[in-house]
């Protein structure tokens, strides 16, 4: 493992290679309190995102700043939402076992239940090259595939106790990567076998939370505890860390990366929070923009819409959020 420490004389050089603060507006969503999250823009420039609290579907229409909601089964507490080139919105079902499907045109919502009732919190969602689901379940310590054509679910139990696995990401190869929110390990499954492989990282302390993979396959991460964002070269196996611009401090959390493989993510120890650009080819921290509007408390998940070049996230003070990138 290399460690990379851009110190000079103790302190962090990032003024001097950073560029200006990206453009960051917010929205804020009318139903109070309701912990807005995991935005997705559609086709349509619509942005969907779910009301965890509030119990709820609903999407904001940039150009015009209107929110529209969709009810939906009591209890589910959505976690996560994404949307398919249909247009149809896949949400997890955090605290009922499922994971539903919104059609926004009729609101109606057909629902795929957990085979195994240990798989109660469905956490993240993402789709893979072939349009199917991959998903993780944090507390019932499951990686899940939903087949989107058949219905089908499988679920993968992840092997080391308590690994909490979190964020999830799909490289070219449509294999899923995960964090192990709960130890110090990465993982993947292989699509064809549903064998799953875990990766050490360098500290037993690290606690990865989101995960990001640039173009070339290489899988980032950041580390909630330490306060370093890290990449995984799968071909050979090798870990490489830097830090982050408030180091121990940045309890790191969102995490994306755009379509020039710059990783970006939020610091959330820091208030308001930071979103930071890191140039994955320079190894460097590139921007640092507070989110100053809102503060944003917590933001726990970003989404890059390559149509308008921006990032979207939800916050803990009730706001959906655009960072347009430069």
């Amino acid at each position: 493992m290399i460690r990379v420490l851009m110190l000079a004389g103790g302190l962090f050089i990032a003024a001097d290679s950073a560029s200006a603060p990206v453009k960051i507006d917010e929205w804020t969503v009318p139903w109070e309190k309701s912990r807005p999250r995991d935005p997705y823009a559609d086709a349509q420039k619509r942005v969907w995102f779910v009301g965890q609290t509030g119990n709820y579907i609903a999407y904001l229409d940039p150009a015009t700043g209107k929110f529209k909601r969709y009810e939906i089964e009591d209890g589910t507490h959505p976690h996560n939402l994404i949307v398919d080139k249909a247009g149809a919105v896949w949400y997890a079902g955090n605290q009922n076992g499922m994971i539903g499907k919104l059609d926004p045109a009729s609101g109606a919502i057909k629902r795929y239940p957990m085979p195994d009732p240990a798989a109660g919190d469905p956490h993240t969602l993402v789709f893979d090259r072939s349009g199917d689901i991959w998903f993780t379940v944090q507390q019932g310590n499951f990686v899940g595939k939903l087949e989107t054509g058949s219905g089908k679910v499988r679920l993968v139990k992840v092997p080391t106790s308590n690994a909490r696995p979190y964020g999830i990401a799909v490289d070219s190869k449509s294999r899923p990567w995960f964090n192990e929110f709960g130890t110090s390990k990465l993982g993947t499954v292989d699509p064809k076998t549903f064998a799953l492989k875990e990766y050490d990282l360098p500290d037993p302390a690290a606690r990865g939370r989101r995960i990001a993979i640039t173009s070339d396959d290489r899988i980032w991460y950041g580390d909630y505890v330490r306060g370093v964002i890290g990449r995984l070269d799968p071909a050979t196996g090798k870990i490489q860390e830097w830090d982050a611009p408030a180091r121990r401090s940045a309890l790191i959390y969102a995490l994306t990366v755009d379509d020039q493989d710059r990783i970006w993510f939020v610091e959330t120890g820091p208030q308001p929070n930071r979103l930071v650009g890191f140039d994955t080819k320079a190894l460097k921290v590139m921007s640092e923009t507070p989110i100053a509007k809102s503060g944003a408390k917590v933001v726990r998940h970003m989404s890059y819409d390559p149509g308008s070049r921006a990032i979207w996230f939800g916050t803990d003070a009730n706001t959906i959020g655009r960072a347009t990138l430069p």
